[in-house]
């Protein structure tokens, strides 16, 4: 233990523990493609797990929720909990049995509506890339692959042929990603069951290893990030819902095509940082602009202004101050973590975001001011007894 405390205390240590991690980093940043098919390849056998955690996270507010409000009456704790797990998994069930037997119906009504119509669609588009001065079948080559349906059904057999070995890979692996969402909601149920032994024994071990303070600022900082991503997933999805519903309200009203397929398709764009409005409200304009010029007009207008109340009004009053970060760290974590992570990581990199702003500030900044103080401290200690030993000398 003096040994340990000797090194760490030589004026070349800091500089060493530096020039290691730089080179760590390095290697890593040199070597991120290797790194990342490494970790996709572990990630594939842990595939099942992984969501079965983040479902049984997800569902764990609800759970929670309905064990301190429905089922407080309920003595017996064990049993208390198994009538909250039970009753917020079929609540979800529920709403996804709801959800599909609304939408399906909606979405294939707007779909076939869509590929009935495809003719006309092409025509009015060429009609406006002609009047913008393109000649559109030479430019697009639109007319020989959508003349009629019979012609495109032509080209979609031609295309299913040809590619018939990579549909089938294809087929497998959705069916395969099925199978694993079954597996994974399966086991979501077993560790909200178990929620309690896991959260005990993690907590014994994590305690056994770390002193009391490190144990201590770990729990606290754990806390911190769990409020941030239950608050930023649940107000999320609300926050889909509302603009979903607002946006088909809207489409109901003023008697526009394709309700249930553009509403589905803005709400759940809404959940994509920064840009997913924008993509949800291009699609969807693009498609009613096929269909019916005008109406495509009033979706631009109504969807500014939707995003307008949602940015203004709507999103402030659910996430209230606990998200308030920087345009700039979202943008820096929206790039690197949809580079590195995919769709997962765009999706979260808000509250990823949230959470390194929090650690700089109330933790990296404060420690580094302490260090800076206590080595101000010492230099004078140490200025003082070089002069106390001088007089003492003179």
């Amino acid at each position: 233990m003096k040994y340990r405390k000797k090194l760490t205390e030589k004026k070349w240590y800091p500089a060493a523990v530096a020039i290691c991690i730089g080179v760590v980093l390095y290697v890593a940043l040199t070597h991120l493609p290797a790194i990342s098919n490494v970790m996709k390849t572990i990630g594939a056998y842990f595939e099942p797990v992984i969501l079965g955690i983040v479902i049984a996270y997800m569902v764990n507010p609800l759970a929670e929720l309905m064990r301190e409000k429905v089922f407080k009456g309920v003595r017996r704790e064990p049993l208390r909990w198994i009538l909250s797990v039970a009753v917020s998994v079929a609540v979800v069930l529920l709403v996804i049995v709801l959800l599909l037997v609304t939408l399906i119906p909606q979405l294939i009504e707007s779909i076939s509506l869509f590929a009935g119509n495809i003719d006309r669609y092409a025509e009015t588009l060429m009609k406006m890339l002609e009047k913008l001065g393109y000649d559109a079948p030479t430019a697009f080559n639109i007319e020989g692959l959508i003349n009629s349906s019979e012609n495109l059904l032509t080209s979609i057999t031609g295309l299913l042929s040809t590619h018939l070995k990579g549909l089938v890979s294809k087929s497998a692996g959705i069916g395969k990603g099925l199978v694993n969402v079954v597996i994974a909601a399966i086991l979501s149920v077993y560790l909200l069951m178990g929620k309690k032994g896991v959260q005990e024994g993690a907590k014994r071990l994590l305690n056994a290893i770390l002193s009391d303070p490190a144990y201590e600022w770990l729990m606290t900082f754990l806390g911190r990030c769990n409020n941030i991503l239950i608050r930023y997933i649940v107000y999320s999805i609300l926050d889909a819902i509302i603009i979903g519903g607002a946006n088909a309200i809207f489409m109901a009203v003023t008697r526009m095509e394709y309700i249930g397929l553009i509403s589905v398709l803005v709400g759940v764009t809404n959940l994509i940082p920064t840009f997913g409005p924008l993509i949800g409200g291009v699609i969807g304009a693009f498609v009613l602009l096929m269909a019916n010029p005008p109406h495509a007009m009033m979706f631009v207008i109504f969807t500014m202004i939707l995003q307008f109340c949602d940015g203004y009004i709507i999103k402030p009053k659910l996430f209230g101050d606990s998200l308030g970060v920087s345009g700039l760290l979202i943008m820096v974590f929206l790039v690197v973590c949809g580079n590195m992570f995919g769709t997962i990581g765009i999706l979260l990199s808000i509250p990823l975001a949230a959470i390194a702003d929090f650690v700089y500030r109330e933790e990296l900044v404060p420690a580094l001011e302490r260090n800076k103080q206590k080595r101000k401290a010492m230099e004078e200690l140490e200025k003082d007894a070089g002069n106390t030993i001088e007089v003492i000398r003179d």
